[in-house]
């Protein structure tokens, strides 16, 4: 990124803004593992200290209101005041890292005024539980941007979830077919297998394991725009007869299945419906049949604050979101039914890369993003939510695992066991 400009507040500084930037330097007052450069109206500031890997970062904040909004509702405040374009940053994924190292102070923003504004934002998202009619406007507050919009970043299978990154040099495409090929091969898939998918996304992986490993695929979406281009990409692939798409809720799904795979699917079901999805696994599955899910996962001891609290992607991308963690999710399948974990593998830093080539792919297509009717505060919207989880996944504080769950009858086939990650 370009450097940033001097800096020129868009409205006059009050004492007020006065008081509460000098708060917020006294609480990051004792900022380590990386260095923060600040210039706004008042001048500049340093904090921090040099970091082995060399991390440091620069903001510059444009109008004072973004002090207010940081008071108000801490760091969804800070979310917010980027979108409405009060400040900037040379490079988001290194403020992102640089807070995440420093969580005491990050988590210090949400006290005083912050913690009306967190009630608020919790009151907010009660209201948009995932009832069935609920995740129905929840999943179409985010993928009815429309299919044009996600094509223009995403691989051409549209797989819009971590891709997985072996060499250096893999593309995107190649890491997100590699993706798809380990899921079909630690399930073991075969021709004639019944395979049930919970969240088709716009039908990659059922595309794929119908076309290569010549299977039933059973996938249902509650995203009409989906299910439309879905549809559409069955057919052209030739594999309408081994695919079924539904425009079902998961809670509505019924039969047994050999194999189950959910990628990236679990993060939208809400917390509170937890037991819920893990119960349907067990009755969808065969007694010995096998379950893959991709799942973004969050540190153990930092769940319950997470399930609680609204962030930047629960208010402003993922209405009605959650990420589990493991011990969350083990919990729940132990309690609904008889499911085993037999395997785990994270590749958290894959889906950093994954979002960093997202991010850029996106910032290549600004004149697309803008002829598609998007304006420069969805722009900015957008740029934050990708370089966010980029920097939640490069500091470990979220990652994403394939976790394979097997019914208690699952016995590898003889002389086919299943192939490590």
């Amino acid at each position: 990124m370009t450097e940033l400009a001097d800096a020129t507040s868009r409205s006059h500084p009050s004492g007020l803004d006065g008081w509460l930037r000098q708060r917020l330097l006294a609480q990051l007052a004792t900022l380590a593992h990386g260095e923060l450069h600040l210039v706004d109206a008042w001048g500049e500031r340093r904090l921090g200290a040099p970091a082995a890997d060399g991390l440091a970062v620069r903001v510059q904040v444009d109008d004072p209101a973004f002090y207010r909004a940081v008071a108000a509702q801490g760091s969804v405040g800070a979310g917010e005041a980027y979108i409405e374009g009060h400040w900037r940053c040379d490079d988001l994924v290194a403020l992102v890292r640089l807070l995440l190292r420093n969580r005491d102070l990050l988590d210090g923003m949400e006290n005083g005024l912050a913690r009306l504004g967190g009630l608020a934002l919790r009151g907010w998202a009660a209201l948009r539980r995932n009832t069935r009619a609920g995740a129905r406007r929840n999943i179409a507050a985010h993928y009815d941007l429309g299919n044009d919009f996600f094509g223009l970043f995403l691989s051409p299978d549209l797989m819009y979830s971590s891709a997985l990154f072996e060499q250096p040099d893999d593309t995107l495409e190649i890491a997100s077919t590699r993706k798809l090929d380990r899921i079909c091969r630690r399930l073991d898939l075969r021709p004639g297998m019944r395979v049930v998918e919970i969240g088709s996304g716009w039908g990659g992986f059922a595309v794929h394991a119908a076309t290569h490993y010549g299977c039933h695929v059973t996938t249902t979406t509650i995203s009409r725009e989906q299910h439309a281009l879905a549809r559409a990409r069955i057919d052209a692939a030739g594999v309408g007869d081994l695919v079924d798409l539904r425009l079902d809720d998961y809670r509505d799904l019924d039969g047994r299945y050999d194999r189950l795979v959910s990628i990236e699917m679990i993060e939208a079901i809400g917390a509170r419906y937890l037991d819920t999805y893990f119960a349907k696994l067990c009755t969808l599955l065969e007694p010995d049949g096998l379950a893959l899910l991709q799942a973004i996962t969050i540190e153990d001891h930092r769940y319950a604050q997470a399930r609680d609290s609204v962030d930047y992607i629960k208010r402003f991308v993922f209405p009605g979101s959650f990420i589990p963690s493991l011990a969350a999710m083990l919990d729940a399948k132990t309690r609904t039914g008889d499911l085993q974990l037999i395997g785990q593998d994270d590749f958290g830093l894959s889906y950093a890369r994954t979002l960093q080539l997202w991010r850029e792919r996106f910032l290549a297509r600004l004149p697309d993003v803008h002829a598609q009717g998007f304006d420069e505060a969805f722009v900015r919207m957008w740029t934050f939510y990708l370089a966010y989880c980029e920097g939640g996944f490069r500091e470990r504080s979220i990652g994403v695992s394939h976790l394979l769950m097997a019914r208690p009858g699952y016995r590898p086939a003889s002389g086919s066991a299943v192939p490590a990650a």
